[in-house]
């Protein structure tokens, strides 16, 4: 079991962010309605910057109609909790006509970005979360002030998932586009403070750089190992650790759903073939808990018509695929079991597992079911039933062990969970950023 606590970004003694000098924060990432863990964080690095003190935050992101055009998960509109007071979400439009073949929104984006940083008083922060394209946007916005009369007071936080780099990296190695992979390292460590969300995360960045370097006499994993901090994904702790004092408002909405506590097994993420739904599926029809318990799939993503049928087929398997910010701890906390059978695909590896801890989070009896692939055991801390990725009868054998665990078991694995999943609290790796930031400013 992977047992040891894993701290945030490392605290930086002598420093405190009690009198930290920034007043702003702004984020660039896809932010909601996207099914993102990335646009999650960036909402909860945005209300923690607010409750700390920040005069502002802002989250630049894409124009809706953009988001509804692409091929990503998308939440309902409606489902999307308010943002508060101080926090704006700005979504420029393309800057170009027709004559501007691509790059129209990337314009757009640092545009805004300059616009912000000559209208924000005080030293602000500006942090790109999935680094392709955003950390491009920010240091071209950034790097328009040198060789002015006053340069921007900034310092930039470059935050990587993993495969927004070596997506890149291993895509322009095979082609023989040697220069695009240069780029986005370059770009990278060209950020104040690059971070990644995980050691897993890391290590396969400073690989990507090393195959970089075979072919191109470069340093970058060198410098990559050296300069790149970890910064777990930031969580609002609060949305589910109160859950447990809310009996009659968890009763409330399960009952709009038809369900009843511990009468489910639950999975929510996309609904992608990297994150094992189908051997969910095949494990839960072979163990003990089918008939006993129902089985939601709570999520959207291109394996959602398939997984449809599937489930038109059987009455004990429903797909919800309009769970809102608010429901979604709720159905963790009343759920039997949650799985995340997630598996390495060529298109996906989970780098951390942002849903997993957010269950841990919200507590219940029911345990986390995943496996140790990728970033997994950093989120989980050991604390949950583990089986082989893709192995359909390990599945099946932690669902059966479920089944046959006593209250008394589930509670105490539950709340070590929980304990655990308590170092990803959005306030303190906010904190930890700042104090970073602080060092990097000078």
């Amino acid at each position: 079991m992977f047992e040891s606590s894993h701290p945030t970004v490392e605290s930086v003694p002598g420093s405190s962010s009690d009198n930290h000098e920034f007043a702003n924060l702004i984020l660039v990432v896809r932010a909601d309605p996207i099914i993102c863990g990335h646009s999650t964080e960036a909402r909860n690095l945005a209300e923690a910057a607010i409750a700390k003190g920040f005069r502002s935050a802002h989250i630049v992101t894409y124009p809706i109609e953009t988001l509804e055009n692409s091929s990503l998960p998308l939440k309902p509109l409606e489902t999307i909790s308010e943002y508060s007071p101080g926090i704006e979400v700005q979504r420029p439009e393309p800057i170009g006509d027709y004559k501007v073949l691509d790059g129209r929104l990337g314009y757009a984006i640092s545009g805004q970005l300059i616009d912000l940083i000559n209208q924000l008083p005080g030293k602000t922060i500006i942090m790109d979360l999935y680094l392709v394209p955003h950390g491009q946007m920010v240091l071209n916005a950034v790097d328009s002030f040198r060789g002015l009369k006053e340069s921007p007071d900034v310092v930039t936080i470059g935050e990587a998932v993993g495969s927004d780099i070596t997506n890149v990296v291993t895509n322009a190695l095979a082609s023989g586009q040697v220069g695009a992979a240069q780029m986005v390292l370059s770009n990278y460590l060209h950020h104040d403070l690059p971070v990644a969300v995980s050691q897993f995360t890391k290590d396969m960045i400073v690989d990507a750089g090393a195959k970089v370097d075979s072919k191109l006499g470069t340093d970058f994993a060198s410098r990559l190992k050296e300069r790149v901090e970890i910064s777990f994904p930031a969580i609002d702790t609060s949305a589910y650790t109160g859950l447990k004092d809310r009996p009659e408002f968890v009763n409330s909405v399960l009952e709009e759903r038809e369900l009843e506590a511990d009468g489910y097994v639950m999975f929510l993420s996309r609904i992608a073939p990297a994150k094992g739904v189908d051997d969910l599926i095949a494990a839960y029809k072979s163990s003990e808990l089918y008939g006993a318990k129902k089985l939601i799939i709570c999520g959207n993503g291109p394996m959602k018509e398939e997984v449809k049928a599937m489930a038109a087929e059987d009455d004990s398997i429903r797909v919800l695929d309009d769970v809102s910010d608010e429901e979604k701890g709720v159905l963790m906390h009343g759920a039997f079991a949650y799985c995340l059978p997630s598996k390495p695909k060529p298109e996906f590896i989970e780098t951390f597992g942002i849903a997993v801890a957010e269950k841990m989070l919200a507590g219940g009896l029911g345990p986390v079911i995943t496996t140790r692939t990728g970033g997994i055991p950093e989120a989980t801390g050991g604390h949950c039933l583990e089986h082989e990725a893709g192995n359909v009868d390990e599945l099946r054998e932690c669902l059966n062990r479920a089944y046959f665990m006593t209250n008394e078991e589930r509670e105490e694995l539950s709340e070590r969970a929980r304990e655990f999943a308590m170092n990803f609290d959005r306030a303190a790796i906010l904190e930890n950023l700042i104090q970073r930031s602080l060092v990097a400013a000078g």
